[in-house]
């Protein structure tokens, strides 16, 4: 053998040791990574359902307790008691005498740095929103992050009108955004200054989730109290 060839397979064999130990590395890595995913699970989810319930009772003053519906088309509202109920699911709120406070509806939608997740409060009997929490935002700090902090803004959603017309098919007025100081109708929201996109989102995820929600909650809102296990 030439001292070329003996120079290539040492070469060769040090190449090949090295993508073994590459590859080692990376099935450690991997596995390490999904150990870490598993081990968390429980926990993150824990703390998205703690911080989902505490947002529950934030949009719907007055609840007692909180009772996950979900929606199936042509049937109404089921009162959802594990995997084997499918569908969207609302979260309709009760005071400590078993009346119903609202319904609490996830929503979301693009804001300026990425997708807004919002939850709502709706009142039934006045057909209004009661109230908005932001669940996951990337706004901007100093900015966007206004949607969540700014009290002017946070007033839009006291009592925001979401009535149907008449034939409870569609919103009688759309939901709609508008530019700081020009609110006129209390279907409108109203803007933030310096943060127009991330408040325009809100007023666009209302508009959009309540077109959908609206008539399906007036359509089917007996549901709610069918389930007499609900009173306290």
């Amino acid at each position: 053998m030439t001292a070329s060839h003996r120079t290539y397979d040492q070469s060769h064999s040090g190449g090949s040791r090295m993508l073994v130990a590459m590859v080692g590395v990376g099935i450690i890595c991997a596995l390490l990574i999904a150990l870490t995913y598993e081990g968390t699970l429980p926990r993150v989810t824990r703390l998205k359902a703690e911080a989902l319930d505490r947002a529950i009772f934030k949009v719907l003053p007055g609840t007692n307790k909180s009772v996950p519906f979900a929606y199936v088309i042509d049937q109404g509202f089921v009162r959802r008691g594990g995997e084997e109920t499918v569908g969207p699911t609302v979260y309709a709120g009760y005071d400590q005498k078993g009346n119903i406070t609202g319904v609490a509806i996830q929503g979301s939608g693009q804001g300026y740095a990425d997708v807004i997740s919002i939850l709502y409060g709706y009142n039934v009997q006045h057909q209004t929103v009661i109230g908005t929490h932001v669940l996951e935002s990337k706004e901007t700090p100093g900015l966007g992050d206004k949607i969540e902090k700014d009290q002017r803004f946070l007033s839009n959603f006291e009592s925001l009108d979401a009535r149907l017309n008449d034939e409870g098919t569609a919103l009688l007025n759309m939901i709609i955004p508008v530019k700081f100081g020009n609110k006129e109708n209390a279907w409108e929201v109203e803007g933030i200054t310096g943060a127009t996109i991330s408040s325009r989102a809100i007023g666009n995820i209302l508009g959009t989730s309540m077109t959908e929600w609206a008539p399906r909650i007036q359509e089917y809102k007996e549901d709610f109290y069918k389930d007499r296990s609900i009173e306290q």
